[in-house]
């Protein structure tokens, strides 16, 4: 049931910049409009900001309708002194709670009852263990064991993980009973890492995937001086190399970032790729972009100019 484009909910808790309780409605409001009704949060965004303005902003539309999915690993707790000072982790929000690590049982049951207070509803879809690629035996003994036992209950429909790094995740789907997972930055436009083992595994298992991260943090958006790769500054070479990617996209009447969002989509163990975005008008822009049908021949060219992988899937042929 998840739509194949999906919206990321990090923005609406403040990702690097102040947004207010109206715009942060209108994107989730742009975003039914246009047909996605996949959406991602976690507590992490914003200490919580996220979540309670995606619940807000879905609370009129029937719970049926929408596949919601949030995520377990880092515990909200109080922070005295912190109304005076800002978040650290990239949100422009009052350190008026902390992030606490913990993939235990009860940790996962805590946030998750948390997360479904602070979203307005009586359950998620999907939860995925969140960052855990430094913490995977607490993981597998106390996080997934945890999700299973809510999934076999019918409180959860499905379980996984979401992190940066395929091989952990790769771990994680040989050693755990999951149903999906979220890989962000590993399966790009830029690089396929993927390839090598998580999506040939998951198609083999039968575990779903979600790309994220599809424009690297931001040098697929456009590869200029300033860009981010990783959310750090972009590195000269990788700069070059998504320069040469839509110099052959502007080639064939097709930009950078409508190639970004084609390619991962085309993998058949990918059911889903999410997107944030800042304002109502970038959920249009990459709705329209998702729409764009990327000719057959821009992938050929850039395998035979060495900028893509010759074992990548690649969209239906267009053109």
């Amino acid at each position: 049931m998840i739509t194949p484009l999906g919206l990321g909910c990090a923005q609406l808790g403040n990702l690097y910049r102040a947004m207010s309780d109206d715009t942060a409605a209108a994107i989730v409001d742009t975003a039914w409009a246009r047909g996605i009704r996949y959406f991602d949060t976690a507590p992490h965004y914003g200490l919580g900001l996220s979540e309670r303005r995606l619940g807000a902003a879905l609370a009129a539309r029937p719970r049926d309708d929408y596949v919601l999915s949030t995520k377990v690993g880092r515990l909200l707790v109080d922070n005295p002194g912190g109304e005076s000072r800002r978040d650290t982790e990239g949100f422009d929000v009052p350190a008026t709670l902390t992030r606490r690590r913990d993939y235990t049982r009860d940790g996962v049951l805590r946030s998750l009852e948390s997360s479904l207070t602070r979203l307005g509803v009586d359950r998620v879809d999907i939860a995925f263990v969140h960052d855990a690629e430094n913490h995977v035996d607490e993981a597998l003994r106390g996080a997934l064991p945890a999700l299973v036992e809510l999934r076999d209950q019918g409180v959860l429909r499905g379980i996984g993980l979401g992190m940066n790094f395929n091989d952990v995740l790769s771990h994680f789907v040989r050693n755990a009973d999951v149903d999906t997972v979220m890989i962000a930055g590993r399966y790009t436009l830029l690089e396929q890492p993927a390839l090598d083992d998580l999506l040939p595994l998951c198609a083999e298992r039968g575990v779903s995937v979600v790309a994220a991260g599809v424009f690297n943090s931001g040098i697929l958006a456009s590869p200029t001086p300033g860009r981010t790769y990783n959310y750090s500054d972009a590195p000269r070479d990788l700069l070059d190399r998504a320069t040469r990617i839509a110099e052959v996209c502007a080639r064939h009447h097709i930009t950078l970032p409508e190639a970004a969002i084609a390619l991962p989509g085309a993998h058949p163990a990918v059911t889903s790729v999410v997107l944030g975005a800042s304002s109502p008008k970038q959920v249009e822009s990459n709705a329209d972009r998702a729409a764009v049908g990327v000719p057959t021949q821009l992938w050929r060219d850039l395998v035979a100019e060495g900028l893509l992988r010759a074992d990548t899937p690649v969209p239906e042929e267009v053109g």
